[in-house]
C-alpha cells in the first residue's frame, strides 16, 4: 500500500467530508455501509477524482493505494488498481466495506459459511458483476468474498472501510481455503 494521506484533489476532499459525515451518524455497521456506497456512486463519474500515482498497477497482483485515513482511525479510503486476471484470495473484512468500480468492472463472487469444524464448506450465493459508477456495501458477518478482474483491460475500484487500514495494514480479516460445495 502507499503511504500517502494527503488528498490531493478537491474531489477526494468531498468524499472524504461526504463519508465522515456518514460516520459520524453512528449508524449500525450494514446501515453505515449502504449510505456510504449511495455517497460514493456520486462520486465515481468525476474524472478526476484520482491523481496518477493511484491509478498505478503492479504486474504481480492488485495493487492497494491509501488515499486517506481518518486521523480517528474510523474509516480510510483506498483506490485498488486489478490488472486483467488478478484476484483476491477468499476473505472477509475486519469491519464495514463499501466498494465502487471507478474504471471497467468487478466480478464478486459471494459466500456464505456452512457448518463448522471439519464440515465447514462455502457455498456460492451470487456471482456479481459491478460496473464503473457502481457501488456496494456490506459488513461482517456475511461479508465473504472473493473479487477478480475476467476483463481484458486494468480495473480501478475505491473501497471505504469502517476501520484504519494505515495502522492495521489491510481491512482482511480471515482468507478461506475451504471446500466450495453446492447449495
Amino acid at each position: 500500500m502507499s503511504p500517502s494521506s494527503t488528498l490531493s484533489t478537491s474531489t477526494l476532499a468531498d468524499l472524504v467530508c461526504a463519508v465522515r459525515e456518514v460516520v459520524q451518524l453512528e449508524r449500525p455497521p450494514t446501515e453505515a455501509a449502504q449510505l456510504v456506497a449511495d455517497r460514493l456512486e456520486r462520486f465515481l463519474q468525476q474524472p478526476d477524482l484520482l491523481p496518477v500515482e493511484y491509478r498505478e498497477g503492479d504486474p504481480n497482483r492488485y495493487r492497494q493505494h491509501l488515499v486517506h485515513t481518518e486521523p480517528d482511525g474510523s474509516f480510510s479510503v483506498v483506490a485498488i488498481v486489478w490488472r486483467p486476471g488478478q484476484q483476491t484470495p477468499i476473505h472477509d473484512h475486519v469491519a464495514w466495506c463499501v466498494a465502487g468500480v471507478y474504471e471497467g468492472a468487478e466480478s464478486e463472487q459471494r459466500f456464505e459459511l456452512r457448518g463448522a469444524g471439519p464440515t465447514a464448506r462455502l457455498v456460492v450465493v451470487a456471482d456479481v458483476v459491478n460496473d464503473a459508477g457502481s457501488a456496494c456495501g456490506f459488513a461482517p458477518p456475511g461479508d465473504i468474498h472473493l473479487v477478480r478482474n475476467t476483463g481484458a483491460s486494468t480495473v480501478i475500484s475505491i473501497h471505504i472501510y469502517g476501520a484504519n487500514i494505515g495502522k492495521l495494514g489491510t481491512s482482511v480479516r480471515r482468507e478461506y481455503e475451504l471446500p466450495i460445495a453446492d447449495a
